[in-house]
Parts: structure tokens; C-alpha cells; sequence
């Protein structure tokens, strides 16, 4: 299997919806979806777990298995669980979400499960999260994928260097970090750091692109003004580098998001990430 495969993740293939939204839900067809990250070229794909819900109604797991397989979609990614630390009533929901996820995993053989921070920004305590990861990390293992946390540089896990802090004091080797190369670029990280990161603790990689400034709040621009690879400010011919020297050489994940890319017919959209995320990896 090629290790530069590409990775379609939730929000590539999406159509017109966005994180920013009540109802995150894709308007498309999970097969339109599939057909067209296949055809683009993409050897992974990504789902949202309000985009699995709806698969599962209208496929059952082993149809949505197959519809993956039949595109030559063989890395499978699915995200996104948060409060996983928390208690009480969101602590409730968000294992209700866990089980799905877990359970879904193992059905469809995903290769990881991605898990957010707290992007209240809240005190934590760095013990106690630690243990509910390996936790949840062990919980990945056992349906035999592997956990992913990204870092967002408006959370309470802001840098690469704060996920490592966290995945190392886990301590499990299937937990490890989703490094959105958006999120390391907006919290001024030189590619140089990225490549001390352990590659045993690299699960994930996203390449997108962005204008040198962002604009409105960092969520509001990454969410809306995401540029395709290759056609913003952001040096990926020195990250990719970089995360390869760390040991990554993929599956790598194209995540865009703007307002642009979500009105596209989602085959133009899906071809555009694929081609100019593909470049870059030559």
C-alpha cells in the first residue's frame, strides 16, 4: 500500500455545511460523497459522527463498510467526541457518542478516532485528563484503531507541544496527536518543532492553507477562509519535510474549509484538494 495515500477528511467532502453550524450535518449523500473522494484519487476518508448516524440509518454499517471499499477508501476517520473529560449530563452524551464511535470503528476497521480539546478554554488538570485518555485510548485499541487529539490554538490544548504534554503523560501507545498544519501555522510553531515530535505519536496529519492573516476570530477564519494547498501563505513544502523527518509519511489528511470550497459540486471539490494537496507530496 502506497504511504502517501491521501486522506478525504469530513469537511472536504461535506458540501455546503460547516463546523460553525447548530446542524452540522452534510446535505450530500454519503455516496456521492464516497464516489467522489474515490474518483478524485483519495485512498481515505473522513466522517462526522452526525454524517455516521445518518449512514448507518440508510446503509447499515456493513453498507457503508462496503460503499468504502468498492471506492478503494481503505483509511477510515472518524470525529469528533468531546466532554470525554467532563461529568455530569455532558459526560453522559458524550459516552453515549463514544459508543457509537467505538463501536462504529470496529465495524467499518477505522483507522483512528479524532477527539477534541476544550475550546472553552477552561482550567484543567493535566492527571486527570491524562487518565481519561488512556482510558479512551485503551477503548480505540481494544476495536483496534488508534486516538487522535487535535490541538486548537484557541483551546485549552493550544500547541503541538501541549497535546505531546498530554499523549506522553497518557502514556498508551495507541493515543497520540491529529496535526492540522492550520492549527500549528496559527499558533506560530516552525516547521523545525514539528519534526521533533515522536512519529510513534503522530496519528493524523491535515494540509490545508490559509491568507497570512486571519480574519475575525481564529475559528471564524478557520472555518470560512481555509485555502487549498499551495495557494496561501504557509510554507507545506517545509512542514510536509518536516513531519517526515519526524517519521510520517501518511496517510495524510486534506482538510478544507471556506466558504468557497462548500458551494462547489463536491466532485470539483474533492478533485481540487486532491490535486493541489497532491502536488506538494511529489
Amino acid at each position: 500500500m502506497d504511504t502517501e495515500d491521501l486522506l478525504a477528511t469530513c469537511w472536504t467532502t461535506a458540501g455546503d455545511t460547516a463546523p460553525d453550524l447548530d446542524d452540522k450535518r452534510s446535505p450530500l449523500n454519503l455516496r456521492e460523497r464516497v464516489e467522489a473522494a474515490g474518483a478524485a484519487g483519495f485512498k481515505g476518508f473522513g466522517l462526522l459522527y452526525s454524517d455516521l448516524v445518518e449512514a448507518e440509518r440508510e446503509y447499515g454499517l456493513a453498507g457503508v463498510r462496503t460503499l468504502f471499499e468498492d471506492n478503494g477508501l481503505v483509511h477510515i476517520e472518524l470525529e469528533l467526541l468531546t466532554d470525554w473529560w467532563a461529568d455530569g449530563p455532558r459526560r453522559s452524551a458524550s459516552d453515549a457518542v463514544r459508543q457509537d464511535l467505538l463501536r462504529a470503528a470496529e465495524a467499518l476497521g477505522a483507522r483512528h478516532l479524532k477527539i477534541g480539546p476544550d475550546v472553552d478554554d477552561q482550567p484543567w488538570d493535566l492527571d486527570v485528563w491524562a487518565g481519561e485518555f488512556a482510558a479512551l485510548a485503551a477503548q480505540a485499541d481494544g476495536v483496534g484503531a488508534r486516538l487522535g487529539i487535535e490541538f486548537l490554538p484557541w483551546s485549552n490544548i493550544k500547541t503541538v507541544h501541549d497535546g505531546l504534554r498530554l499523549v506522553e503523560t497518557a502514556g498508551h501507545p495507541a493515543g497520540g496527536l491529529i496535526i492540522d498544519v492550520w492549527h500549528t501555522e496559527r499558533a506560530h510553531t516552525p516547521p523545525a518543532e514539528l519534526a521533533k515530535v515522536p512519529g510513534s505519536r503522530i496519528v493524523g496529519v491535515e494540509l490545508d492553507d490559509a491568507d497570512s492573516d486571519a480574519v475575525g476570530t481564529l475559528f471564524e477564519d478557520t472555518v470560512r477562509r481555509r485555502r487549498l494547498c499551495g495557494e496561501g501563505s504557509f510554507d507545506l513544502p517545509g512542514i510536509i519535510a518536516a513531519l517526515r523527518t519526524a517519521g510520517w509519511h501518511g496517510p495524510w489528511g486534506v482538510e478544507i474549509l471556506s466558504e468557497a470550497h462548500r458551494v462547489l459540486p463536491v466532485r470539483e471539490a474533492a478533485e481540487a484538494a486532491y490535486r493541489t494537496a497532491a502536488a506538494l507530496l511529489r
